[in-house]
């Protein structure tokens, strides 16, 4: 896991930092990200015993990103991948409920299972619009809390979603990705749109993995009015092509112990030209030319394949996987793009009738 994911998906740099140190030492990951992680937790108690909310809030959320680190390679079997992710939850429940409006914590019975999720609202925003957000194999809901705060500025709520087979949903509700994987989030959309608190409008974005799931969602035809994919991919099976190590990611997430069977199960998720086809909603596309784990020309093959008439292409010569190391302007560029779709005014409004404009970053 390099310092740009780390840093630029909530932990610390100088947590970052010591956390190399003793695992270069010999500590093992999980206890090192453990230790680091209790010691913020107690900056967290210390400063809300004094009054100082914001910072007390500041130390449970990177707490929880030292825990959510620890837990990454623990297998599920291992009684200490759950035993973190208690603790991790725990940190990010309780820097929700210093924020304003709280965090909520939520869980929505989808035709796939159980989808668990964290609702952040925006301040003094009336019935804003959502946007879900959604990871990939090993990268989930509480690593992208960085992003949806950019969102949360421009007066869109988040919904820091674990999908079918991610997260809390898989070790805590048992819910696997199955081919009902878009219903799923079809469901968590219809929900978000019947809370009376929040906008009838309901994006999704999606990185890595999870790029492949948003794309799948949003061509299903239920019910979300944009789409951005990050990093993401036609086939995520793309990935044991040249990582065949990383069956062991996709073995839990859909719930097959077999290697071999969850391979050739794994090879089922296609987004088809026909399925892109019907990919009609604006449509932002985000890739690292040296991404290894999914390859720029897959990220093409999606965006040239989607339907919508309003679409954009985002390209990073020097991006790594998800665009980690341009964290900032990688944000901002999604949280405009979807303030600008999500917008009252763009609600009915007719689709723009330009194409496919493609936006190369220089790099820098």
């Amino acid at each position: 896991m390099p310092v740009q994911r780390l840093v630029g998906n909530g932990m610390d740099f100088a947590d970052v930092s010591e956390l190399y140190r003793l695992v270069d030492t010999g500590r093992p990951w999980d206890e090192a990200a453990e230790e680091l992680g209790e010691q913020n937790l107690a900056r967290a108690d210390a400063a809300l015993a004094e009054g100082h909310t914001a910072t007390a809030r500041d130390w449970y959320l990177f707490a929880s990103a030292c825990f959510r680190v620890g837990q990454v390679p623990l297998a599920d079997t291992e009684p200490r991948k759950r035993e973190l992710y208690r603790k991790l939850i725990a940190a990010f429940g309780a820097a929700g409920a210093l924020a304003e409006p709280v965090t909520e914590h939520l869980d929505v019975d989808t035709p796939a299972g159980v989808v668990s999720g964290w609702l952040l609202r925006p301040t003094e925003a009336q019935n804003p619009p959502t946007v879900v957000i959604v990871g990939g194999f090993d990268g989930w809901r509480e690593e992208y809390h960085i992003g949806a705060t950019y969102l949360l500025d421009r007066g869109i709520a988040a919904f820091l979603a674990d999908g079918p087979g991610q997260g809390e949903s898989r070790l805590f509700h048992g819910s696997r990705m199955t081919p009902d994987v878009d219903k799923a989030f079809g469901t968590v959309a219809e929900t978000l749109r019947v809370d009376g608190r929040l906008g009838d409008r309901v994006g999704i974005w999606g990185n890595s993995m999870g790029g492949f799931l948003a794309g799948l969602a949003a061509s299903a035809g239920e019910g979300f009015a944009a789409c951005c994919v990050n990093g993401g991919t036609v086939r995520p099976a793309e990935i044991l092509d040249r990582y065949p190590r990383f069956t062991a990611k996709v073995r839990p997430l859909l719930g097959i112990d077999d290697p071999e069977q969850a391979r050739v199960a794994m090879e089922r998720y296609r987004l088809t030209p026909e399925r892109l086809a019907c990919l009609r909603v604006p449509l932002l596309v985000l890739h690292g030319r040296p991404d290894r784990m999914f390859l720029i020309e897959n990220a093409h093959t999606l965006f040239d394949a989607a339907g919508s008439p309003d679409k954009r292409w985002a390209e990073w010569p020097d991006g790594d996987h998800c665009v980690y190391n341009h964290s900032h302007e990688k944000h901002v560029l999604v949280a405009d793009w979807f303030a600008d779709r999500l917008s009252a005014s763009m609600a009915g409004a007719p689709s723009p009738r330009s194409v496919a404009s493609s936006s190369r970053l220089p790099k820098r």
